[in-house]
C-alpha cells in the first residue's frame, strides 16, 4: 500500500504543481489589483483544501464555540510539519496572516505571492524588526483578520513539542490580543521535517478556547505563553494514549 501511495503521489504531482502555480499568480495579480484581505485568504485556502483533497489525506477538525469568526486572535500552533500549513491555511476557517521568517522572501513565485498576499516578514536577528512586526501586525488587524504563529520557530525534528519562543506573545501582549492555542495532530507523520515523500495518515486540528490577556507586560507574556504550551502539550499527551 505504502508504495501504491507513492507511485500515486508521483501520477498526481504534475497536478499538484499546476494548482500551486496558479494559486500563486492568482494571488499576486489579484494583489495588485487590490483587496489583498481577499486575495491573500481565499485563493489559498481552495489551494490548500485542494492538496489534502487530492492526496487523500483525511482531516478532522474541532473547533471551540468560543472562538468567534469576527474578532482577531493570534493563533499559536505546534508545527509537526509541511501540511500543518495546508491545514492552517484550509481549514481554520478565520482570514489570517502568517508571521513568517524573512528568508521565505527570496523563495521564486512564491515568496512574491507571500508579499502580495500582505503576511507579515520577521528578521529574528534584528531587534528593530520586531518592532516593525508589531506596527505591521496592527495595521493587518484591521476587519477582524487575525495572526497565525508556529511559536516553536521550526518544524519539530522528533514529533515532540519543544520550548516556544516569545514572538507570538509579545504581539499579543503589545495589541492586547486573546491567544488561541491550535494543536496539530497526524502531520509529522504525513511529512515530517525530513522526508521526501508524503504518507498517507489522518490529519487533526484542534483549535482551543481562546485565552485572555491578563494586564500587560512580562507577565502577561510568560502567562500567555505557559498556558498556550500547556493546552497543546496536554492534548498531544492525551490523544497520544
Amino acid at each position: 500500500m505504502k508504495y501504491l501511495y507513492i507511485l500515486y503521489q508521483i501520477c498526481v504531482s504534475p497536478l499538484l504543481l499546476l494548482i500551486t502555480m496558479l494559486d500563486a499568480i492568482i494571488t499576486i495579480v489579484g494583489g495588485a489589483l487590490g483587496d489583498a484581505a481577499f486575495w491573500g485568504y481565499w485563493p489559498s485556502k481552495v489551494w490548500s483544501q485542494l492538496m489534502c483533497y487530492i492526496l487523500l489525506l483525511p482531516v478532522k477538525v474541532e473547533r471551540s464555540p468560543k472562538v468567534s469568526r469576527s474578532a482577531s486572535y493570534v493563533f499559536v500552533a505546534n508545527h509537526q510539519g509541511s501540511f500543518d500549513i495546508w491545514l492552517i491555511y484550509g481549514f481554520l476557517g478565520h482570514p489570517f496572516k502568517w508571521i513568517m521568517k524573512h528568508s521565505l522572501r527570496r523563495i521564486p513565485l512564491v515568496g512574491k505571492a507571500i508579499e502580495a498576499a500582505g503576511h507579515i516578514f520577521m528578521n529574528r536577528e534584528n531587534p528593530n524588526s520586531i518592532k516593525q512586526t508589531i506596527v505591521t501586525a496592527r495595521e493587518k488587524l484591521i476587519g477582524g483578520a487575525s495572526i497565525v504563529v508556529f511559536p516553536e520557530g521550526t518544524r519539530t525534528n522528533d514529533g515532540r513539542l519543544h520550548k516556544f519562543k516569545r514572538g507570538a506573545f509579545l504581539l499579543a501582549d503589545e495589541l492586547q490580543l486573546s491567544v488561541v492555542p491550535v494543536t496539530i495532530i497526524g502531520s509529522f507523520e504525513v511529512m515530517d521535517k525530513h522526508a521526501w515523500h508524503v504518507s498517507w495518515h489522518p490529519m487533526r486540528m484542534i483549535i482551543h478556547d481562546p485565552i485572555q490577556p491578563q494586564g500587560q507586560g512580562i507577565e502577561n507574556m510568560r502567562a500567555l505563553s505557559d498556558a498556550s504550551f500547556e493546552v497543546i502539550e496536554h492534548t498531544l499527551l492525551q490523544l497520544a494514549k
